[in-house]
């Protein structure tokens, strides 16, 4: 199976949902163009709140669209968007990437994915329940986190509906994803 990008959104002010857009572009070292979130040093308020110099490890987020169906199975209506992403994607697993992982987005755009996203309480503002679809725990106790991926944008470029989306892994020892 081909893996692909399903749609592409950004917001320029603060909500949790983000318009589905035509095109984005990907500025290096910052993020969406337009987007409340690109930049150098953090922007999402809460992570602000703790320490405005950190480094933006959170300038793209990515949702496979397969969460989707799996959340309509369980009696949600998800779209792209709809939980914040700027990068839906089909075909490509990408809680299975590990840390470090570059994504090829198109023709030029490279996202280096620097870990899960941890969802929070606003899932729940959206559709009551949802926060417990997108957490949970496995067989052994440990927390599951199904809400995207997070990275940095190591090469712009413009990202569309259709582009093909090829992975490259980082050297081993891989690292498995962890909360960003």
């Amino acid at each position: 199976m081909n893996s692909t990008v399903v749609a592409v959104s950004s917001n320029g002010v603060y909500a949790f949902t983000k318009p589905n857009r035509d095109s984005v572009t990907l500025l290096t070292g910052l993020g969406v163009e337009g987007d409340v979130h690109a930049g150098v040093t953090v922007k999402h308020r809460s992570r602000v709140a703790q320490d405005p110099t950190q480094p933006n490890l959170r300038q793209v987020h990515l949702i496979h669209q397969e969460l989707f169906a799996e959340l309509r199975e369980a009696g949600f209506d998800v779209a792209p968007g709809d939980l914040g992403e700027n990068v839906t994607t089909g075909g490509i697993d990408l809680l299975a990437l590990p840390a470090g992982t570059l994504l090829h987005l198109g023709d030029e755009a490279v996202v280096e994915v620097t870990g899960l996203r941890n969802p929070c309480l606003q899932i729940d503002r959206f559709q009551d329940g949802l926060l417990k679809q997108v957490v949970g725990r496995d067989q052994d106790g440990g927390i599951v986190r199904k809400a995207g991926i997070m990275g940095i944008v190591r090469v712009g470029g413009v990202v569309r509906p259709g582009d093909p989306v090829t992975s490259e892994l980082p050297a081993e020892p891989h690292r498995p994803l962890e909360r960003v």
